[in-house]
């Protein structure tokens, strides 16, 4: 550094141009900046080469121990990694390809600690989602898997709650996920993703599933969902966005303040379960196969779907292990407890697009086929 300062003192006082005098003390003195930012001091009081930028809030989850080989339990070296990108104000935990076993546990955030940071966890590769209404597919063990075969406690990725937060437990963060294929088994007993104590998350490119292709999947019994979203009252805030969720009693859980589209639900007893929220939500292209029921409404909540896409199960496409997956309503809303706008399309497997549509109470949700003419509640 200080041979540098020299040299910008002898360019200065040299006899040449004042031009090249400028230039070059121009490009010294840059120079002088990035080595000032290539070793900047850590938060643990070491120099680093990438501290100040934005490769110094990216932590790599095999540098804490993490091991992708669908053997070791790597919870241990994700809660490290998590702690660090929390230490340093929120950052972004990556995943190289992978099986991850372990569960993924998001510490709080709250007084009198830093708040409202974000913590990104992302696969290096987007998921490849294996669904449909027929067949038989395997799930490979492509991309980044993380996995949990525990048969109770949190979901595969949680956030605990806050004890000293001004928000009823709700930690103060925001939960980025993306290119992750999240697994546990049939029938889980646990859930896939649970931010329910989040405050705000952005799902992308993540495919929830039970580790088998949905037409597979047994029965869910232990009321589970795939994924749960911020349930913070006025604070709370959902994006979705290319999420797949397979083989849960529920998929979604749709609290405050969701915005969802290219959204795909196979095999789920219930697809999307609105339970009660002030602020209303927002969903796109909704995809529901072979679920029992494609919406379910469980308590007061304003939403609206532009395009519900619905395919049901035909002549001879169930059996014993999955006649489970046939159509029971496709808004089921015993209470009339949902007030929504609904545009659907129905196709029936081996019959082709039809005009069936069931539903159970819902006497304040305005549905119609595409194409049709609004009628009242028709």
């Amino acid at each position: 550094m200080k041979q540098a300062m020299k040299r910008v003192k002898k360019v200065m006082s040299g006899k040449k141009g004042h031009s090249m005098r400028k230039t070059t003390v121009l490009i010294t003195a840059g120079a002088l900046l990035w080595v000032g930012a290539a070793f900047a001091v850590e938060g643990n009081g070491k120099l680093s080469s990438t501290a100040g930028t934005a490769e110094a809030r990216v932590f790599n989850v095999l540098k804490y121990g993490a091991v992708g080989d669908d053997k070791t339990d790597n919870t241990a070296a994700f809660s490290a990694c998590l702690k660090a990108v929390i230490a340093v104000g929120g950052g972004r935990m990556v995943l190289p390809a992978g099986v991850y076993r372990g569960g993924i546990v998001i510490p709080a955030v709250s007084k009198p600690m830093p708040s409202w940071i974000t913590v990104e966890i992302t696969g290096e590769l987007e998921p490849t989602p294996v669904f449909g209404t027929i067949g038989s597919f395997p799930l490979l063990n492509n991309g980044v898997i993380v996995k949990s075969l525990s048969k109770a406690g949190p979901a595969v990725i949680s956030a605990s709650s806050s004890p000293a937060s001004l928000y009823g437990g709700g930690s103060a963060v925001n939960v980025v996920i993306r290119n992750l294929d999240v697994r546990t088994y049939d029938d889980p007993g646990i859930g896939g993703i649970d931010l329910q104590y989040a405050l705000q998350c952005r799902i992308e490119n993540v495919f929830v599933n039970t580790g088998l292709y949905n037409v597979q999947a047994s029965k869910p019994t232990h009321g589970t969902s795939g994924l749960i979203t911020p349930a913070v009252n006025n604070a709370a805030l959902t994006i979705l966005r290319n999420v797949v969720v397979t083989g849960y009693h529920t998929g979604i859980v749709v609290n405050e303040h969701t915005d969802g589209d290219n959204i795909n639900l196979g095999s789920n007893i219930n697809g999307l379960e609105f339970v009660a929220a002030h602020h209303a939500s927002r969903f796109g292209r909704v995809c529901a196969q072979r679920c029992t029921h494609a919406i379910a409404v469980t308590g007061k909540h304003g939403f609206s779907i532009e395009q519900l896409d619905i395919e049901i199960a035909g002549p001879g496409q169930t059996d014993d292990n999955n006649k489970w997956q046939a159509t029971a309503y496709d808004i089921n809303d015993p209470d009339n407890l949902g007030r929504a706008d609904i545009k659907y399309w129905v196709v029936e497997g081996n019959v082709g697009a039809v005009e069936k549509f069931t539903r159970n109470g819902g006497s304040s949700i305005r549905a119609r086929r595409i194409g049709s003419a609004p009628a009242g509640n028709k």
